[in-house]
């Protein structure tokens, strides 16, 4: 709680202790700031600068007394260099057209939002999907959210979910045709996010927490270098 020295006015609310959605015979503790709290871009940039996440309205981090698996991390996108695998990716989509959306409250986005969760996350707390949910996880919070929308001749493939903060982009949530296996979406989405935020003149790339021991967080280890968030300071390493 230290972190917090200089927002002494943020209340923080924590959670009871309750089962580990990512690493099986562990219980999570989350803390969150408190609702009544108001927000803008300043104060949520520098939440997300202390390991902060948003989901929907709410900002949260993990808090548990015995466990410390997750682990912020962020891409320093004028370091980053894409590997083999992630040119080809590259070269693979280049066929697709980019559009910003301030929106994506239509039937042709949650139809596919559906689709995706029912066919890759059928195992988590976001199934099943419903119209509700989908308005208020991936709603645009605080005006900061910018839609990235992915078409191959004008047919949606690919949705990137993103806030645009001070001192960089979190990514927040992809979610694509799970039909489209061979274009590796979700890391083309990564990439063109990456790309984009240099464009913009920011240095980070928010990705998330990384769960080492955790195989569907495995992803955010192969954008390198990366910076993880320990002990209060972001520190640059690199596999």
């Amino acid at each position: 709680m230290s972190q917090l020295s200089q927002l002494d006015s943020v209340r923080l609310l924590a959670t009871l202790p309750h089962p580990c959605g990512y690493l099986e015979d562990r219980e999570a503790t989350t803390v969150f700031v408190d609702p009544q709290t108001p927000i803008d871009s300043r104060l949520y940039s520098r939440l997300s600068e202390l390991g902060f996440r948003r989901s929907g309205n709410y900002l949260y981090r993990p808090q548990c007394a015995t466990c410390h698996a997750c682990v912020p991390a962020r891409v320093p996108v004028e370091l980053f260099v894409p590997n083999r695998n992630q040119r080809r990716c590259w070269r693979r989509n280049k066929d697709l057209d980019v559009f910003h959306r301030q929106d994506i409250d239509t039937d042709e986005q949650y139809e596919m939002y559906a689709r995706y969760i029912e066919a890759r996350h059928r195992d988590g707390e976001m199934y099943p999907p419903s119209r509700e949910q989908f308005r208020s996880f991936l709603n645009n919070a605080w005006g900061s959210t910018r839609y990235l929308e992915f078409r191959a001749r004008d047919r949606l493939v690919a949705t990137a979910v993103t806030d645009v903060l001070n001192g960089g982009v979190s990514a927040i949530y992809t979610f694509y045709d799970p039909d489209e296996i061979k274009r590796s979406l979700g890391t083309y989405a990564i990439l063109y996010q990456i790309e984009w935020t240099r464009r913009l003149g920011l240095p980070s790339l928010y990705l998330g927490y990384w769960i080492r021991q955790c195989a569907k967080m495995a992803y955010k280890n192969q954008f390198q270098p990366l910076e993880y968030l320990t002990d209060g300071r972001w520190t640059l390493k690199s596999d």
